[in-house]
């Protein structure tokens, strides 16, 4: 139950960093001056490096170390399982997509507008749903 309750911890860190940092996103793309395009950056580096990106490691090594323990031979051959690991692919590469636009910004390199962001910002929320009710109700 330890492995269990800091993967759940971990992902609730990591989720809020996905969340939190597309939203600053939406803010920086609409930031015309220097002094806040400078504090966007800040904050986007010190949320991805600091919160997400460790979040996302620790999630995923506790959920991985719960996969070789025991859920793998209980439930591995189980479709929900199968669909999760999936979606959980998935987010990392979303996840690995804020690093990519996080180091856009930095470069002054962002080719996309704050309505694009809106957008971007709300696909963790169909992850941790779909996720979150895969683990919890095992539908398939």
């Amino acid at each position: 139950m330890w492995l269990k309750g800091l993967h759940i911890i971990f992902m609730v860190t990591w989720f809020a960093g996905l969340f939190y940092l597309p939203r600053l996103f939406v803010y920086h793309a609409m930031a015309d001056d220097e002094i806040s395009n400078a504090r966007f950056k800040v904050m986007e580096r010190k949320l991805y490096y600091g919160i997400t990106l460790p979040g996302g490691i620790a999630t995923l090594v506790f959920g991985i170390w719960m996969l070789i323990d025991y859920a793998w031979a209980a439930y591995g051959g189980m479709l929900w399982l199968q669909v999760k690991l999936v979606l959980i692919a998935l987010l990392v590469v979303y996840h690995l997509v804020c690093g990519r636009l996080v180091t856009d910004f930095k470069h002054d390199r962002n080719r996309h507008g704050h309505v694009w962001f809106r957008w971007f910002n709300e696909i963790p929320v169909i992850f941790l749903v779909a996720i979150v009710l895969l683990a919890t109700v095992r539908p398939v």
